[in-house]
């Protein structure tokens, strides 16, 4: 992944928000996990895991990753479509099988479909379902 500014990466991340937390949760935290959903924590865990403690979880706040750029562009380019591309549209198509269909087209990788969905919908949360999709392409 293209690096961007030092405090973006999801190791900084995590040790950002552990540091939010007060010590008897992370104490908690670390010593057993009794909450049944998974915590914020635990996701991050689990995108480290995957893709390591320096991987970059978005480009610039305002610019999505390249594979979520080709999933918007599989929407607005979508005929179909009713309404404009916009973030909640992106998430509906995603996971209505738009991902499975691009990963049979060879558009996306087969284990990419978690973090995209994990992308959109921290865009939706920091920007609003309403907001244009086509506002956080990449273009390359």
């Amino acid at each position: 992944m293209t690096e961007c500014g030092a405090a973006n990466h999801l190791a900084q991340v995590r040790a950002f928000m552990t540091n939010l937390l007060p010590e008897p949760f992370n104490e908690a935290e670390r010593i057993h996990h009794f909450d049944i959903t998974e915590s914020v924590l635990d996701e991050l865990d689990a995108l480290i895991e995957e893709y390591g403690d320096e991987a970059w979880p978005l480009i610039s706040p305002d610019q999505c990753s390249e594979a979520l750029s080709r999933v918007i562009e599989a929407v607005v380019n979508d005929e179909n479509r009713q309404g404009p591309p916009t973030l909640v549209a992106v998430w509906e198509a995603m996971t209505s099988g738009l991902l499975t269909r691009l990963v049979g087209e060879g558009v996306l990788e087969d284990d990419e479909d978690d973090f995209l969905l994990a992308e959109i919908e921290m865009l939706i949360e920091r920007y609003g379902a309403n907001e244009l999709a086509e506002n956080f392409m990449r273009y390359e």
